[in-house]
């Protein structure tokens, strides 16, 4: 008989504040959970706190305060790739409270659960976002430093804090545009980094681009679910909760190629463009 509950360790992992300990923490109640020595009991579930622990570096500031990066040399690289651990960090939370909040429950009490599948969906995302913030860790220190070493931003929780009460909103928000926005932009990172000759870096960036694709692709299939359940049109709902729940247009250029792998089309995004 298992012991522990998944949503008791899924919130561990929320609460975890130094960074590379998250991390870790993570790989291993994947790997639990995988191996069946997690209990998914409903009925012994609490919600996540609001936000998650963080450690005391980076400094957390506005967007808008944010440095401009030097594009060139080393301390650009590092710079880039601090941006992009930042974002690998709050990936994990954001998978890890996506299994917290929402799968044992829905929006309000209108409908069941998810399947068992959304679960092991998300936890495998969150297992590759560990796997992504430790790799790209392992870089910053190969350039001399750590996560921490420079401010980030804490716009992309604020998307989770907007979104915390209402499953459609959190799968419209954060695969489908913030995520996706990734596919986007890492391919001229990587063409950055290859033209700096930093391939240990383009390895790890090209991990992480073919993770994403998946990534964007369960948030696409969820998200379908929940509007065939609710019988909606599913770009029709993505563009109404896009206008309620993100600020702004979203930014091309688009890359079609990888957002149509992932199951994304531009029935979607393309109306919502800032073109």
């Amino acid at each position: 008989m298992t012991s522990k509950t998944l949503n008791e360790e899924v919130i561990r992992i929320l609460q975890t504040a130094n960074a590379v300990e998250k991390a870790q923490t993570a790989q291993a109640v994947c790997a639990a959970w995988r191996a069946g020595e997690l209990a998914n009991d409903c009925t012994l579930w609490h919600e996540p706190a609001d936000r998650p622990a963080r450690p005391d570096a980076p400094e957390l500031i506005s967007a808008t305060r944010m440095p401009r990066r030097n594009p060139s040399g080393e301390r650009g690289r590092f710079a880039l790739l601090h941006s992009l651990a930042h974002i690998e960090l709050n990936a994990i939370d954001l998978a890890f409270d996506m299994v917290a909040r929402f799968g044992c429950r829905q929006d309000g009490v209108a409908h069941p659960p998810p399947p068992l599948g959304f679960i092991d969906d998300w936890m495998r995302v969150g297992d590759e976002e560990a796997k992504h913030f430790l790799a790209v860790e392992d870089r910053l220190i190969a350039l001399g430093g750590h996560y921490g070493d420079l401010p980030a931003h804490d716009g992309l929780w604020e998307a989770a804090l907007e979104t915390r009460h209402h499953m459609m909103a959190r799968l419209a928000i954060v695969p489908l545009v913030l995520e996706a926005r990734g596919l986007d932009v890492t391919p001229r990172m990587i063409r950055r980094l290859q033209g700096a000759g930093d391939k240990e870096s383009v390895a790890t960036l090209e991990m992480i681009y073919a993770d994403e694709k998946g990534h964007v692709r369960v948030g696409m299939q969820w998200f379908h679910w929940l509007a065939d359940l609710n019988g909606e049109t599913p770009h029709e709902v993505f563009h109404r909760l896009v206008q309620q729940y993100f600020r702004g247009k979203l930014k091309p250029p688009f890359n079609h190629e990888a957002r149509a792998e992932a199951g994304l089309t531009e029935i979607f995004y393309l109306p919502l463009s800032a073109v």
